[in-house]
């Protein structure tokens, strides 16, 4: 088992910056991909990014380049999600996601752990 524990959420204005960050604990070595994914009121989750665990190889969807980034910290068992010039729409709540396979998937069914959730709430 993998737990996942994700913080850093908060109330931001438009254009600001926010970093989340996701604590892997439990049988991390069986990590093979990390993804963010999001859900805002109403709507279905959507991926937002993905990395690879041995080598950092990362994936985003088209919403995500050029203001996110996502980064891991092997040693400390942490992934990253920084978020830079924030939008109203980019209101969600931000779940960390782990799966064993070692090809980013986009599709939430296919990740095995989930953590709990991180409410990024960004205001005009």
């Amino acid at each position: 088992q993998v737990q996942l524990v994700e913080s850093g959420g908060n109330l931001v204005q438009a254009g600001d910056s926010l970093r989340l960050s996701c604590a892997a604990s439990g049988r991390t070595f069986s990590l093979g991909t990390m993804g963010w994914f999001r859900q805002a009121p109403g709507k279905e989750r959507e991926f937002v990014a993905g990395i690879r665990w041995s080598d950092s190889y990362t994936y985003y969807t088209d919403s995500a380049k050029g203001r996110f980034t996502i980064s891991r910290d092997t040693a400390k068992n942490m992934v990253y999600l920084q978020m830079n010039g924030l939008k109203p729409e980019d209101t969600a709540v931000y779940y960390c996601a782990a799966r064993g396979g070692f090809s980013i998937a986009t599709t939430g069914a296919l990740y095995d752990y989930w953590g709990q959730g991180t409410q990024v709430t960004v205001s005009s």
